[in-house]
């Protein structure tokens, strides 16, 4: 039973408040992160959107998130980023001697992950797979990749492939998949395996993270944060608005 003290409803989401230690439940568990990219993409795409409502999570990975909980509903909420769940589940398997896998990316990725793991967390056994690089997986691609993921029975599934895609994978085959929780994280794939270097906790603490990843990644990122940051404020000015006149 999942305790609705633990969610802020906002923007027709139910968004985790709370501690990463309170995520987990006692049945399957699929979390995933929302930020102000993902949330406009959604506006548009509702299989997307279906995916990220029907998350047993849905973590505030972003200060635009955490700036809307604000001015919607004046709840103060802290930003939780794919990297804090992973860091976090990282340690809680390591003492339990748990296993994770890791879905997406490039081979070159995956075996930096695992090295590291290996150092920092020696007692998790992990094992992965890189997916062919396509929009669109076919009936045997995801018929490969579930077999693999359910012959190791990973406690835990990160998966990397970008939004929306993850996501709306992970929901997808949530009740064919045989873990106990998934994990959409998308980037943190790269930060953890130091193929993309993640800001600094100063500029995360500051909330701007956001801009170092743009001006390091101006060709990748322009659109995310230039173009839908400010799609973004507007949604959530004309929501304030209305709540005026009712």
């Amino acid at each position: 039973m999942i305790n609705e003290m633990l969610f802020e409803p906002c923007l027709s989401y139910k968004i985790f408040k709370d501690d990463l230690s309170n995520c987990f439940l006692d049945k399957k568990t699929l979390i995933n992160t929302i930020n102000q990219y993902s949330y406009c993409i959604a506006e548009i795409d509702l299989t997307f959107k279906k995916a990220l409502q029907e998350s047993d999570i849905l973590l505030p990975d972003g200060i635009g998130i955490v700036a809307a909980v604000k001015l919607l509903n004046n709840k103060k909420i802290s930003k939780i980023a794919g990297a804090d769940l992973h860091h976090y589940l990282l340690n809680d398997l390591n003492k339990k001697k748990g296993k994770c896998f890791y879905l997406g990316s490039s081979q070159n990725t995956l075996d930096k992950i695992t090295q590291r793991i290996s150092n920092e967390f020696p007692d998790v056994e992990v094992e992965s797979f890189s997916p062919p690089f396509k929009n669109e997986f076919s009936d045997n691609d995801n018929q490969q990749i579930i077999k693999i993921i359910n012959d190791f029975k990973p406690d835990v599934l990160f998966i990397g492939m970008t939004a929306p895609k993850q996501e709306k994978w992970a929901y997808k085959f949530k009740e064919i998949l045989d873990v106990k929780v998934i994990c959409s994280i998308g980037a943190v794939f790269d930060f953890y395996a130091g193929t993309v270097v993640r800001p600094h906790k100063v500029w995360i603490n500051l909330g701007l993270e956001w801009s170092v990843r743009l001006i390091k990644e101006p060709k990748r990122m322009w659109k995310r944060y230039l173009y839908y940051g400010p799609v973004f404020v507007k949604l959530i000015l004309e929501k304030k608005i209305k709540s005026f006149f009712k």
